[in-house]
């Protein structure tokens, strides 16, 4: 019994890979008398008697596959008409299977066609123009890098299509029989997708220069149109064959989808070719996203030119909308025109300018939209108001109609409520939930940086970046993103090996806080063991004040010890206390926190933070001054007054009271 598939004898003749892009494979049941070439294969790679014997083999093509059919049918029904009698239900199932086959077999055959037709548009466009206008560009006609920039990358396009993605079709649909299916293929090909989206880019480029040089080489303008007018091109432009590969990947996916529709789930097929859609999406929007940052900073350098503001090219920021409005007055009813950009981060309010070279406005205010507000009012004189409101400055304007006014608001509102949604997200990101486990941790342990498009002002006195005067730079131990104004202290960092690092302000006070109390906690043995201790600034005059590390002595007679840190052994001045005299805020201070030691021959001023430090010496000094004994408690412990950043207290054996900071 001889049993031959339907999609085997409906097929055309598949397309073996490696024995050239076009060599036919015949097919003994279904091969005309000459040799037969599918309706797609490019027209110039063939000679003329070949074109016009192209549709007669087709036909006898079909022809000679219907007579097979329905030979083989009038068998088939012969032999099983008593059994599709019993089974008729049974052979209505399998006609519909037969059904979805042929559709999907349909289907993938497009594919294949339409990628036949497409490789030869990529020959034309690589080989033919590409390569004639290269030649004579070499000779001096017009500037090599003119034919790189109109054509992109076309030459990787086509090598992908014609070597890889053309000749893996062919040899699919040539096993269609044994093992049906697209997804393998186009899943492995699909990544490679990605590379449009330069083309796509360039593609606007692209047309300007072809329509500019067709205008200003008559060289460039006469070999374009010689190879127009070939047959090949079919009565069709340059500038119509570089759409195609525009539109080629969006065609991929389109396909695609309708293969899935018609694919059962349950096929071995459906996941390959579902995750095979799934890229090709990727890479289409991959184009798509590569068009519109294009488009953006294209349009981006325009407004720059037209305001002659740096900030504008800013690649943080987005261009939002543009239009002429009304300013009205503050003082009295009169309006003026003004030309209005907004982007994401603020509002230009500017003024047309006479000029020569095209039109240009000169900025009269810039309105952040940090803390921007909008809102529709109402004038008896002026229809179609609102209200801009920034903390730089106020703007009523006055739009063309209710609709533009209304479109004006909303973008706007839109543009507030972004800038806001994202500064709240930044909050939580450096807010410190635990700030003595943070502040601890400060230094140890390298942070995580916040990537520079995250965010498009300082993080520490919210000032906006741009790329000339305030460029972006992070703090080592934080890792937030500051200006060049608020990272220009260094410190070591510990988990850098000690090294200098360039840190923030904020990180900058916590750490020297924190090697201020280490230095305080690894002071020398004498000057733990005293009545109080801390820096003090001290000096005849205020403007040559020297920090030390004081320490009023246990031991009898009481001293105070001056100390240049907290480890020095020596001390490098002692002063005795017994019989001074200690002055509150003498007039050299100038109303500072400071007091004053007087002896006979000398006077000693120091100064300190704060009034309540201030008063924590005084009382120990005085107390040491009179021969009050300072030592133990009631309860036998220590008595130890550190000042500064450290926490102490103080004992006073006759008030029976102790003192905090």
């Amino acid at each position: 019994m001889l049993c031959i598939s339907l999609q085997c004898l409906l097929s055309p003749p598949p397309y073996r890979a490696g024995q050239g892009a076009l060599t036919p494979t015949v097919n003994p049941l279904t091969a005309p008398s000459k040799t037969t070439v599918p309706k797609e294969v490019p027209q110039f790679l063939f000679p003329v008697s070949a074109q016009n014997r192209i549709v007669s083999a087709q036909q006898v093509q079909s022809e000679e596959a219907g007579t097979i059919y329905g030979r083989i049918q009038k068998e088939s029904q012969g032999e099983h008409n008593d059994e599709e009698l019993r089974k008729e239900g049974g052979g209505s199932e399998t006609k519909n299977e037969e059904n979805k086959e042929q559709k999907l077999y349909r289907l993938a055959n497009e594919l294949l066609q339409t990628e036949r037709a497409y490789v030869a548009r990529l020959h034309l466009l690589d080989q033919v123009f590409c390569s004639s206008l290269t030649e004579e560009a070499g000779r001096g006609s017009f500037p090599p890098d003119l034919i790189r920039n109109i054509f992109s990358n076309i030459s990787s396009i086509y090598s992908f299509h014609s070597q890889f993605l053309l000749p893996d079709l062919e040899n699919c649909m040539g096993h269609w029989c044994e093992s049906p299916g697209l997804g393998s293929v186009l899943l492995q090909h699909a990544p490679f997708l990605r590379m449009y989206a330069d083309y796509v880019k360039n593609f606007e480029q692209a047309m300007e220069l072809v329509r500019t040089w067709s205008e200003r080489s008559s060289v460039f303008r006469t070999i374009v149109q010689d190879i127009q007018s070939r047959e090949v091109c079919g009565s069709l432009t340059l500038q119509h064959h570089m759409l195609e590969p525009v539109q080629r990947v969006p065609r991929y996916e389109m396909l695609l989808r309708d293969y899935l529709k018609k694919l059962p789930r349950d096929d071995p097929d459906y996941d390959l070719a579902h995750k095979s859609l799934q890229m090709i999406s990727m890479a289409a929007t991959h184009s798509n996203s590569a068009i519109h940052k294009a488009e953006s900073r294209k349009r981006l350098l325009e407004i720059y030119e037209m305001v002659g503001e740096e900030e504008v090219v800013n690649p943080t920021n987005e261009f939002l909308r543009e239009g002429r409005l009304l300013k009205l007055a503050a003082r009295n009813t009169s309006a003026m025109e003004r030309h209005l950009f907004l982007f994401n981060n603020f509002l230009l309010c500017c003024t047309p300018k006479f000029s020569l070279v095209g039109q240009r406005f000169t900025v009269r205010c810039r309105i952040g939209v940090d803390g921007m507000q909008v809102q529709q009012t109402t004038n008896e004189d002026h229809p179609h108001t609102f209200q801009v409101s920034g903390k730089e400055r106020t703007l009523e304007l006055q739009a063309s109609s209710e609709q533009d006014r209304d479109e004006w608001i909303q973008v706007i509102q839109e543009a507030v409520d972004v800038f806001l949604k994202k500064h709240e997200t930044f909050k939580l990101a450096c807010k410190e939930l635990n700030v003595e486990e943070y502040t601890e941790e400060l230094g140890r342990r390298a942070p995580r940086w916040i990537r520079d498009n995250e965010v498009t002002v300082c993080m520490k006195c919210q000032e906006p970046f741009n790329a000339l005067t305030r460029r972006r730079h992070h703090c080592r131990a934080c890792g937030c993103v500051v200006c060049g104004k608020c990272s220009d202290n260094k410190v070591a960092l510990e988990y850098d090996g000690n090294k200098l690092n360039k840190v923030c302000k904020a990180c900058y006070s916590i750490l020297m806080g924190k090697k201020r109390r280490i230095l305080e906690s690894e002071a020398s043995p004498v000057s733990s063991d005293c009545v109080m201790s801390g820096f003090l600034l001290y000096g005849d005059n205020p403007k040559t004040w020297q920090q030390t590390w004081s320490v009023v002595t246990r031991s009898e007679p009481a001293a105070l010890l001056l100390y240049t840190a907290p480890q020095d052994v020596k001390p490098l001045s002692s002063i005795p206390l017994l019989g001074c005299s200690v002055e509150d805020s003498p007039q050299e201070l100038r109303g500072q926190s400071g007091f004053c030691l007087r002896q006979p021959r000398t006077t000693h001023t120091f100064s300190c933070d704060g009034l309540d430090l201030k008063q924590s010496w005084l009382t120990v000094l005085k107390a040491a001054a009179t021969g009050r004994q300072y030592g133990t408690n009631t309860n036998g412990s220590r008595c130890n007054r550190s000042t500064g950043l450290a926490s102490a207290k103080c004992f006073d054996g006759e008030k029976k009271a102790f003192f905090f900071r």
